[in-house]
């Protein structure tokens, strides 16, 4: 089959083009996270609206954001929903043109409202059901455009790396915005970063949107039949359960909070200070695979990452002092960059044809999940044992991290048989015989 782009008289990987599509997603990717209520910059400030005018207890706010959580969850629900609806014939830019003001509107309601724990836990819960929507238009969009123009490691990077400096920048900004603004300034922050989003309905360049859901990889059929398609396409279990492994590391939130403040004697700053550096330190090795990504195979990556990043937080078992903790979040950071785009990279590729929102949702809430019920089987191990709790955490997240490997080996290998960019004919016949079996060719 020739390649799809070949149809249109340009190459996939023309360097104009290439410019073109992460510009924008660069930007998308930038306001969706920096807008996003479960973010650093609303959920930080929302627990401090909890704890200081609300008075609530730390269980009380641990259960509010597992409540509000829960359209997280279910986020594979949103993708669905993304999959099978066209709004005003725009499809993904008709969500940001519709939910992107919706979400606006929720926010400034929430600004305006009096503050009370219920009035909190609504508008949150509202916040989080219009924003999945915007999420799951994004990252749809994206997933069909790396399979498009087969580019999956290289937008994978763009996404990780532009999505890590809303972490830092929303965990700078709400102790700022608490010491000098009222608490419910920040929904009118997230207000206007989210209007931003609603402009990206008329942006409609080129190199992302010419064909796109014209293309094999964007076709679709009926409800029924897009459930059967997603339960039966093999490329997906693999997949979801890397992303769920990768992200159940129990004892590298709470129960590493309550050890370095608890064994090591440290402050709350220097939790804080390892967690940041923590994250900024993952983007070289994403650099680094956006380099190798085209060149090697991403068969290769996902060993080499997974490799690399099974003993990650092993140095963190041995340390003394608090202050040690924040010198290796450095090395800790960089020892797991590669895995999280290989399996990004991985996730993207795995979508089926016309169901990269569903797939894609079904990762956010598998990461959700996993997060959740990793701390809180951490939280469970690290009280086992008041002198050898976090060493049995650290034990136990390696072992998840190792049995990566073996899900690895389910990976369909004609998948990962090819670097970013390169033509994968095998791959291609699949997609269409897929789309045969369902009659939407």
């Amino acid at each position: 089959m020739p390649n799809a782009s070949s149809r249109n008289g340009s190459a996939p990987n023309d360097s104009s083009s290439t410019r073109q599509t992460f510009l924008y997603f660069g930007a998308l990717t930038l306001f969706i996270y920096m807008a996003t209520p479960a973010g650093y910059l609303v959920d930080i400030q929302t627990s401090y609206m909890l704890k200081n005018q609300l008075h609530a207890t730390a269980t009380e706010i641990s259960h509010f954001r597992l409540i509000t959580a829960i359209p997280i969850y279910f986020a594979f629900i949103f993708g669905l929903i993304r999959d099978q609806w066209n709004p005003f014939g725009m499809r993904d830019r008709g969500f940001f043109l519709i939910f992107a003001p919706a979400t606006v509107a929720a926010f400034i309601w929430m600004a305006n409202a009096r503050l009370s724990y219920s009035g909190l836990l609504a508008g949150m819960l509202l916040l989080m059901v219009l924003s999945r929507f915007l999420g799951a238009a994004y990252q749809g969009l994206i997933a069909l455009v790396g399979q498009e123009k087969l580019m999956s490691g290289r937008l994978a990077v763009l996404w990780n790396v532009v999505s890590s400096f809303p972490v830092l920048a929303g965990a700078l900004a709400s102790g700022f915005i608490s010491r000098h603004l009222p608490p419910n300034q920040t929904f009118v922050i997230a207000a206007a970063l989210t209007a931003v989003i609603a402009v990206f309905a008329f942006w409609k360049p080129a190199a992302v949107f010419r064909h796109a859901y014209e293309k094999p990889q964007a076709a679709t059929t009926n409800f029924v039949g897009n459930v059967k398609r997603l339960l039966h396409h093999r490329a997906v279990y693999p997949a979801v359960l890397i992303c769920f492994l990768w992200n159940f590391a129990p004892g590298a939130d709470t129960p590493l909070q309550f050890y370095l403040a608890d064994r090591l004697h440290a402050t709350d700053d220097i939790y804080s200070y390892y967690k940041g550096i923590f994250a900024i330190s993952f983007i070289p090795t994403f650099l680094l695979y956006g380099y190798l990504c085209k060149r090697v195979p991403l068969k290769k990556l996902l060993w080499w990452g997974t490799v690399v990043a099974i003993p990650q937080l092993v140095p963190l078992a041995f340390i003394h002092s608090p202050w040690a903790a924040v010198f290796l979040a450095v090395p800790i950071g960089l020892m797991g960059g590669l895995a999280t785009a290989a399996y990004f990279d991985l996730a993207i590729r795995s979508c089926p044809p016309g169901l990269q929102g569903t797939l894609m949702m079904m990762v956010e809430g598998v990461f959700a999940l996993s997060a959740r019920g990793s701390d809180v089987l951490g939280a469970k191990i690290y009280n086992s044992s008041p002198e050898h709790g976090f060493l049995y955490c650290v034990i136990a997240i390696t072992a998840v991290y190792a049995s990566i490997l073996l899900v690895i080996l389910w990976v369909p290998k004609e998948l990962i048989a090819t670097a970013d960019g390169e033509p994968n004919p095998v791959v291609e016949a699949e997609v269409m015989d897929e789309i045969a079996e369902t009659g939407s060719a």
